[in-house]
């Protein structure tokens, strides 16, 4: 463990509830519900991130939204190079000042969405570790998971519903589910709590681990709108059967789409929840070459 004060052991524990409230009061800070601000206070939830983050010393670490830094230090205390994204002026002053010259550790002050994944740790691998604010779930996985340098590993404390959904197996699915599982294994390593934050989120949450793929299903590139396409097509209609959703949806007749299907052994009575990634890269590459007219909104 390094020897930087910042990072002496008493350090690295969790602030209790009432001394979270002290701090934050003494900081001029209170937690914003339009930024997701839940502070995770739970030293188990935190030890179990930075475990299922796998780190080997010098392991370059993106942390999107680090608060108070509780997570970071750990991190940093297992021997990643942590670059943390925040958002909040006033968070970014307080972490600037707690954790001013520690090796290993850089701030960035920037809205996670706009930070492009080819820009961070330039021509290195790196891994996303968060605590992500949960109402930019979604548009953080599309913007780290999209682009051409998704990271190897991403170990992100995210609402329990939707951590099923991304990991959800064949018969569970969702357009998320696929578009994540296209790019990386998923797992849900852990349930937490909601007393485990302060304040207390509404909901419970979960630990997840996505691992990229070495090769996606389908290849950043070209390829990836038509597979969109064809996909949110699907799950538009998800209460249907598959044929009768993609037969309303996509400009193709009911022949073209019995045909893909059939060649892809996928009975025309499934429900789109039941295909799995490579059922539905099937079908994709068997439709798009049919597909001329652009894509809706």
């Amino acid at each position: 463990m390094s020897g930087d004060p910042a990072l002496a052991a008493e350090r690295l524990a969790p602030p209790t509830p009432g001394q979270l409230q002290r701090l934050l009061a003494a900081e001029g800070l209170r937690p914003r519900r339009s930024l997701s601000q839940n502070f995770l206070t739970d030293a188990a939830a935190l030890d179990a991130i930075v475990e299922a983050a796998e780190l080997a010393p010098g392991d370059p670490v993106v942390e999107v939204g680090p608060g108070l830094g509780v997570l970071t230090r750990r991190l940093l205390a297992a021997g990643a190079s942590v670059l943390a994204v925040e958002l909040d002026p006033k968070l970014v002053r307080y972490l600037r000042r707690e954790l001013a010259g520690v090796a290993r550790f850089e701030l960035l002050e920037a809205d996670a969405l706009a930070v492009h994944p080819r820009e961070i740790f330039p021509g290195e691998r790196f891994k996303l570790v968060a605590n992500i604010p949960y109402h930019i779930t979604s548009p953080l996985l599309h913007a780290f998971l999209e682009g051409e340098r998704p990271p190897e590993l991403a170990v992100l404390l995210v609402q329990l519903e939707v951590a099923e959904r991304i990991a959800a197996p064949p018969g569970q699915m969702s357009y998320l589910s696929v578009f994540v599982q296209n790019v990386a294994s998923a797992e849900i390593v852990a349930r937490v709590p909601a007393a485990a934050f302060e304040p207390a989120p509404d909901v419970d949450s979960a630990i997840l681990r996505l691992r990229r793929r070495e090769t996606p299903a389908v290849p950043v590139g070209e390829d990836r709108d038509p597979f969109y396409r064809v996909v949110q097509a699907g799950f538009r209609q998800r209460r249907k059967q598959i044929h009768n959703g993609l037969t309303r949806e996509l400009p193709l007749s009911g022949g073209e789409v019995a045909a893909a299907l059939a060649g892809c052994g996928v009975t025309a009575d499934r429900r789109p929840q039941t295909l799995s990634v490579d059922e539905w890269v099937c079908l994709y590459e068997t439709l798009a070459p049919k597909l001329t007219a652009p894509a809706a909104d």
